[in-house]
């Protein structure tokens, strides 16, 4: 006979308990209604978070442990200070309490008031003899509005292809499209995908928000061509026959309609870089190259060290000899002095990639472009790669993120990527975040943070179970905004948040006050609390980035004809007739054409061409979001063109190629970045934008 299972554990205790250290017992996928959590899902995300609250007894320790700790510590591990206002944790502190402040700068403080913004130590001593050594994060109260309003280019960089690429975008494409966009359409910024290293493998995922490292970029970007020893490698012939093969992989995409294939420009790049490595660096480039070296240090280290590894051991760490698990073990300092020259190919493949990136956005601002690139942050990494590797002790085990089941999708979603642990980012002043944004904004002008709610809470999967077995857990966005708000006032970057879906109360309010814009993408934006109808451009926020689409969502000219729908019923993901879900999206798009209509906007592109015109309703819709305060305005590159197909179409995998498509008109024929520059349509559009552009701001935030 079976022992009987243990009693469930109090809901009061193990909602104390989980309030106590941020994990939630009920959400709400809709206002008016609340789910109750399971208390397995509770139960484990504690444990991920080393709290033993399995039974009804550790439960009772464990929450009297922890009012204990509570009760008794003088002030939180990192403590945020406002440059307009002192901190409540600070106010709260016994009379009498002596502070010691060593700043970033060097210097020794007895007070908090006007402190240079920085990450310092604080040390608070109570009267009683209570002592606390924590971070104190000073930060400028909001990050600045971006002067006036810009207009910008939206594109999936692999997807652009000029007729240097080796069959994908690369970052000289980046170069070139931001200094044309700038200096001839008057472009204030182009935005990209995730530039992050993607996990090695047999296919390589291709997808952008799932990388090996969200600090280093991936080399696969890199122009081989503008690696100045490229030109001084001495085997000619090897030269000649891989660019001949980059040309070969340029032109199955270009003419004969294959999909981007990154892992065969990879090998080609690969074999390239292996040349370039064996010609000597000068002086000044070699002093180059030591500087970033010093100034990366242990991450940098730790990054091309798995790198290494996974060359010989595989990209699975958790497949590796148990002593290689270990960034830190005696075993992992022997592989890496094993492969020091595998460490060293590595490295210098971040630096050249680094050096490239910064000269993209140099490109960008000698074009007079006030932000310049926008860079994208995925929300996570993936659980085999380098981060998770070089920075395990930050990351929640046998947890996953995703979002509850809602209206849209019932089963939830599990996005595979090991959440931070809200405790240790705490203990170690948010140190791991800081170092990222610190390497993102050495590049960018501005930064799009996906998923930005995850700066407030995450929906945590316990490893094995569904999604809609998860729970929430709570950060401390106080500090997280902090942080942001900290590394890119200091870097002059501008930040904008996804906050697309399911968004708090308050988030978006919270981000506003922090000066981080939000993004508005036209066919969502409706009046949900009254008719439901398209909501006038008057009454849009100003604090964002208003787009028509997004790499998520059909392109303009497929939503306007109908084909996304289509696309998906031939692939089987519809959920209803697709007679029925036809009709209700052409009553979607033509509640929004009669609003362009109304405002006025539908016109005809020239000649006496038709105002009803796909090419005159997409025009339309740009003059749509131009009309908004939107401080920012996007035009997705796709969009100028008349492609058709969406770059990642979600919920599927194999069923449709994801983020392996070029840019292509409108009967699917890629388009080269040269053909863009000379396209008409692209520079009807533009002139539409920039006519928009120039109409005096209507209506306010």
């Amino acid at each position: 006979m079976s022992a009987p299972r243990p009693a469930e554990p109090p809901a009061e205790d193990l909602s104390r308990l989980a309030g106590l250290h941020g994990v939630a017992t009920s959400y709400s996928p809709s206002p008016g209604r609340t789910v109750a959590a399971s208390a397995t899902a509770v139960t484990l995300a504690l444990a991920a978070l080393g709290v033993d609250a399995d039974g009804p007894r550790a439960v009772r320790t464990a929450l009297a442990d922890r009012e204990r700790e509570l009760r008794e510590r003088l002030l939180p591990p990192t403590v945020v200070c406002w440059s307009d206002g002192i901190p409540a944790a600070l106010a709260a502190l016994p009379a009498g309490t002596r502070l010691r402040i060593e700043t970033e700068q060097g210097e020794t403080r007895a007070e908090a008031a006007r402190l240079p913004p920085g990450v310092h130590r604080l040390t608070a001593t109570a009267p009683d003899g209570r002592t606390a050594r924590v971070h104190l994060i000073v930060a400028p109260a909001r990050l600045p509005t971006p002067q006036g309003r810009s207009y910008g280019l939206l594109v999936q960089l692999y997807s652009l292809l000029s007729r240097r690429s080796w069959g994908m975008g690369d970052l000289g494409d980046l170069g070139e499209l931001t200094a044309w966009a700038g200096r001839v359409l008057g472009a204030g910024f182009v935005q990209v995908n995730p530039l992050h290293a993607a996990v090695p493998g047999t296919p390589t995922d291709p997808s952008p928000y799932r990388p090996s490292s969200r600090r280093f970029p991936d080399p696969v970007h890199l122009r081989v061509e503008d690696v100045p020893e490229f030109a001084l490698v001495q085997d000619r012939e090897r030269v000649r026959a891989l660019l001949e093969r980059a040309g070969r992989l340029r032109e199955a995409v270009l003419r004969e309609g294959a999909l981007i294939d990154r892992d065969a420009v990879w090998e080609a790049k690969r074999e390239a870089l292996e040349l370039v490595r064996e010609v000597p660096l000068g002086p000044g480039r070699r002093a180059a190259y030591c500087d970033f070296l010093a100034e990366q240090g242990q991450a940098l280290e730790d990054h091309a060290t798995w790198c290494a590894l996974a060359e010989v051991h595989g990209p699975d760490w958790y497949r590796w000899h148990t002593g290689l698990r270990d960034p830190r073990s005696a075993a992992t300092a022997r592989a890496r002095a094993e492969l020091m020259d595998r460490v060293d190919f590595h490295s210098r493949l971040a630096w050249l990639t680094d050096a490239q990136l910064r000269a993209a956005q140099r490109a960008a601002r000698e074009a007079r472009m006030p932000v310049g690139i926008v860079h994208d942050l995925a929300v996570g990494v993936h659980p085999h790669g380098a981060d998770a590797w070089a920075q395990q002790e930050y990351f929640a085990a046998g947890m996953s993120v995703g979002a509850p089941p809602d209206a849209f999708n019932a089963r939830g979603q599990d996005w595979g990527l090991p959440p931070w642990r809200p405790d240790r980012l705490a203990e170690s002043g948010y140190a791991p975040f800081r170092r990222l944004l610190r390497a993102l904004f050495r590049y960018a002008g501005a930064l799009r943070i996906d998923h930005v709610m995850g700066l407030f809470r995450l929906w945590w999967v316990p490893q094995g179970k569904p999604p809609t077995e998860g729970t929430y857990v709570r950060y401390d966005a106080e500090a997280m905004l902090a942080v942001l708000v900290l590394e890119a006032s200091r870097a002059g970057a501008v930040v904008i948040g996804e906050d697309l879906g399911t968004v708090e109360p308050g988030v978006r309010e919270t981000l506003r006050e922090r000066g981080v814009l939000g993004t508005s993408v036209l066919w969502f934006e409706r009046n949900w609390e009254g008719d439901g109808r398209p909501l006038p451009p008057e009454r849009w926020r100003a604090d964002c980035l208003a787009t028509a689409t997004t790499h998520d969502l059909p392109p303009t000219a497929a939503r306007l004809t109908g084909e996304h729908v289509t696309l998906r019923h031939s692939l089987g993901l519809l959920t209803r007739p697709l007679a029925e879900e036809s009709a209700e999206a052409a009553a979607d798009t033509g509640e929004w054409l009669a609003e362009l209509a109304r405002l006025g906007l539908l016109r005809g592109t020239g000649g006496g061409a038709d105002p009803s015109s796909e090419e005159a309703q997409i025009q339309a819709v740009h003059r749509f979001l131009l009309r908004t305060p939107a401080r920012m305005a996007g035009v997705w590159l796709p969009d100028t063109v008349g492609d058709r197909r969406p770059q990642n179409l979600p919920g599927t995998w194999d069923q449709y190629p994801n983020w392996r498509l070029p840019i292509a008109d409108a009967q699917g024929r890629p388009v080269t970045l040269e053909e863009l520059a000379a396209s008409p349509r692209l520079h009807a559009l533009i002139e539409a934008v920039r006519a928009g552009a120039r109409v005096p701001e209507r209506g306010g935030a």
